[in-house]
């Protein structure tokens, strides 16, 4: 190995202490695909001696099947664990590998290059201190090289290395690696790198990887080695002010209540006061307790359990802090996002935020503007697409704690999820908080929903009439606000049409503004329940996704959903406004059930089938369905007969 040590064998419990006491650095390796991640890292393993004779004898073997780098062993595999990875020669998962030297140890990312694997790249980077970017000495800087380091630069990595490969392709000719330095220096002018180091190498044969070449001696600057075993990146973290998110409330006994996480910043001590967020208590550190016994100061990265010297009410999702810099809290924030996901982000959209120890409904108000990478100009856009990056504002749906990313790598991060497939679709950075949301507060009113609902005799509900236009949707809303207003029920009735002639004139029917339709109209419905009306809502509402979202925002049974089924070719043969036939003519775009698709709901509360019943049947059928739940408190003598109507 590369730091074989005399007290291996005369002292192994010294020896074991001196690699316990060395930092560690988290890097990664970037940059367009081809240009020679995978081959360096494993140049850095095979020439650190980290790798077991069976090991190598098995990448000798693989290296003639499926190697790419003719006789030689092909040390690209060593970290290409797929079988599509060598199978292809490119990279697609993220492959961390652990090694040590001397000075320091190293946990690396091999990342992918390929466009389509930029969110892996992401991920990647979200944890380390350096990047090696590099760039193919044949080719100069890609567009994927620009990416990769706008990425880096935005997740917070400070320090960069580009590796400027395949230098033995030219004979190392000078010019060449001075033309690309340039080139990337240019780029790179307006990012916030903190230092650029350059350096010639061949991944292959290992010039300058650990040993200086020969064959490069106008280069004066350090081996790539030398510089990640130097590079300073601990003093900052340790600087910042003290993050506990606490992931557990540890309570083992009667005797023991803990609060348990991983120090995202900072450092605590036994003693310290602290204050909670979002609560506010303050308390101060009893204990620090470890895997391997209690501490009097803990450090960032380190996994403990605080008990406090007072019984306070903390659980998951709160922050620990100290004192002198607690965490702010806010719920809204202007962020940067990664979109990761080949379906399309949309404004409006409820996702899901996961911060540190939290989940929140989150949704994205305003795509502000998407990022050109090539450039750093702001480009206007309705929608972001896989790999794209923008800047957004974001409402959530509760206050969280946090710290700007800048500050706090940890606190200051997040991922957005689908709601409906639970995938990943975005990572985020927040930026700041809003003002707005500092200033806007709820204001309470003496008279609440209770009361106006008890003032009416009735239950406030929203009744989602969710269907194919030419369905029958308004037709059958309008018949059960008529059966309710003779039953002398407090109702009103929002249609798609009609709204659109005044709240929502301004939006088209391109998917992101049908997101934002039905978004406004979900507020408006909550207004009408909290004024204790029984509300009908007709919209073809077509995604899934934005109907339940709305259930979400109510009580659990302030929503029904009633899928109004009708088949498309029934629903055209009812073209009464001609829109179908407009649409199969190519004059109306993104009509529903044409060009664009309609999800129909799951699980719906009450179904009904306009092609076996009629309008008044399927009337009747959804007031009963209200009076048999209890929603109308007051019964008329004719009303289940239809009488009075």
């Amino acid at each position: 190995m590369a730091h074989l040590d005399d007290l291996i064998a005369t002292d192994i419990q010294a020896y074991l202490q001196a690699q316990e006491s060395k930092s560690y650095l988290r890097f990664i390796t970037c940059g367009s695909v081809d240009d020679g991640k995978s081959t360096l890292i494993g140049r850095l393993l095979y020439d650190s001696k980290l790798i077991y004779e069976d090991q190598l004898a098995s990448i000798e073997k693989d290296s003639k099947k499926s190697g790419t780098q003719g006789d030689k062993m092909d040390l690209a595999l060593l970290v290409d664990g797929l079988a599509a990875e060598r199978e292809q020669g490119i990279t697609i998962d993220v492959a961390y590998r652990f090694f040590s030297t001397d000075k320091r140890k190293f946990i690396v990312a091999d990342t992918p290059g390929h466009v389509q694997y930029t969110r892996n790249m992401a991920t990647g980077a979200s944890t380390a201190d350096v990047a090696i970017l590099l760039i193919d000495a044949r080719y100069g800087v890609q567009e994927q090289t620009r990416r990769h380091a706008y990425i880096a630069s935005l997740l917070g990595i400070r320090h960069v290395v580009v590796a400027i490969n395949k230098m033995d392709l030219n004979g190392f000719d000078q010019s060449v690696y001075n033309d690309i330095e340039v080139d990337f220096r240019k780029f790179a002018k307006d990012l916030d790198f903190k230092d650029i180091i350059c350096v010639p190498i061949s991944a292959l044969d290992g010039d300058n990887v650990i040993q200086r070449s020969d064959r490069s001696g106008w280069y004066q600057g350090p081996t790539l080695l030398s510089y990640l075993e130097n590079v300073d990146v601990e003093a900052k973290s340790l600087e910042a002010p003290f993050r506990l998110p606490v992931q557990w409330v540890n309570r083992p006994n009667l005797d023991f209540r803990g609060f348990s996480g991983t120090i995202a910043a900072g450092v605590i001590n036994q003693g310290d006061e602290i204050i909670v967020t979002p609560s506010g208590k303050r308390s101060h550190v009893k204990e620090i307790v470890t895997f391997d016994g209690n501490k009097k100061t803990a450090r960032e990265d380190m996994a403990v359990t605080l008990t406090l010297e007072d019984e306070i009410d903390i659980s998951r999702g709160d922050m620990i802090c100290r004192t002198d810099a607690p965490a702010e809290q806010a719920d809204q924030f202007q962020a940067n996002i990664i979109w990761m996901d080949e379906s399309k982000l949309f404004p409006g959209r409820q996702y899901m935020l996961k911060t540190t120890n939290s989940n929140t409904p989150a949704r994205v108000t305003t795509l502000k503007h998407r990022i050109d990478i090539n450039d750093f100009s702001e480009v206007a856009a309705k929608t972001l697409e896989l790999n794209e990056i923008g800047v957004v504002n974001l409402s959530l749906s509760k206050p969280i704690a946090f710290d700007p990313y800048k500050d706090n790598r940890h606190t200051g991060a997040f991922i957005l999820i689908d709601r409906q497939t639970n995938a990943t679709v975005g990572a985020g950075m927040l930026n700041f908080a809003l003002r707005r949301s500092q200033n806007v507060v709820w204001q309470d009113m003496a008279t609440d929903k209770t009361a106006r609902a008890g003032q009416k005799g009735q239950k406030p509900v929203l009744l989602w009439f969710t269907g194919l236009s030419g369905s029958g949707k308004s037709t059958i809303a309008n018949l059960v606000d008529k059966q309710l207003q003779a039953i002398g029920k407090h109702t009103y009735t929002l249609d798609g049409d009609n709204v659109r002639h005044g709240l929502n004139r301004d939006l088209g029917f391109t998917k992101a503004d049908r997101i934002e339709n039905i978004r406004r109209i979900g507020e408006v419905s909550k207004l009408m329940l909290d004024a204790g009306l029984i509300t009908m809502a007709a919209f073809i509402s077509p995604y899934r996704a934005e109907r339940d979202s709305i259930r979400e925002m109510l009580a659990g049974d302030e929503f029904i959903e009633i899928f109004v089924d009708t088949p498309l070719e029934v629903a055209e043969s009812r073209d009464v406004k001609g829109l179908y036939a407009r649409a199969r003519a190519g004059e109306i775009k993104n009509f529903t059930g044409i060009d664009s698709e309609y999800q129909p709901p799951k699980n719906a509360e009450i179904t009904v089938n306009t092609v076996d019943s009629s309008a008044e049947e399927a009337a009747k059928m959804i007031v009963d369905y209200l009076l048999d739940n209890a929603y109308l408190e007051t019964q008329s003598k004719n009303f289940s007969d239809g009488g009075g109507i």
